[in-house]
């Protein structure tokens, strides 16, 4: 025992794995077996390398292709969206515009409709006026005739004396005759 450690492998093995190795000094190796290696690298790996080439290949075109068709259905759902806010905003204009002219409408209706309250208050005014302007006078005018009659029955007792009442009555019966011979 060598150190407390024993080897159950024989010290023969170990001079052959002795000379088994990389070397990595290029100088030293054996440029044949190394384009023998890559050379078998190259023929087993060029069918898997060629496969993951073109698998990522058509991974990569597949996401190109997908992204452009996102991309024109982002451009054609844009396109949509400022058609429709275009129509937005003409409806909305419109919108605003009918309801000026609207409120122009109301206003001037309004207008109109107290201008014609005006001038129905105006003529019924009037009308009053001259209603009351009319019975004023007619009150004047019985007035007037009542105090007519009142100073000419005052003044005819005042003058009237029993000729002057002969003479009337006969006036007044000869009248009545001349009446009574154009009737027959």
């Amino acid at each position: 025992m060598k150190n407390g450690i024993d080897f159950v492998i024989s010290p023969k093995f170990w001079t052959i794995a002795n000379d088994f190795g990389l070397n990595t000094n290029l100088l030293e190796t054996n440029l044949i077996n190394l384009g023998v290696v890559l050379g078998l690298l190259i023929y087993f790996g060029k069918g898997s390398l060629s496969n993951l080439l073109k698998n990522r290949k058509l991974t990569i075109l597949n996401t190109i292709r997908d992204a452009e068709d996102r991309y024109k259905e982002a451009k054609y759902k844009l396109e949509q969206a400022k058609t429709r806010l275009q129509q937005a905003k003409i409806k909305a204009d419109n919108i605003r515009i009918s309801g000026l002219s609207q409120i122009d409408k109301e206003k001037k209706d309004l207008i109109d409709a107290a201008d014609g309250d005006s001038k129905r208050l105006e003529d019924s005014k009037n009308a009053t006026i001259r209603f009351e302007k009319q019975r004023a006078i007619e009150q004047v005018r019985q007035q007037v005739s009542r105090l007519a009659l009142e100073r000419a029955l005052e003044t005819l007792k005042n003058r009237l004396n029993s000729e002057l009442h002969l003479r009337m009555i006969d006036h007044n019966i000869g009248l009545l005759r001349a009446m009574e011979s154009t009737i027959k």
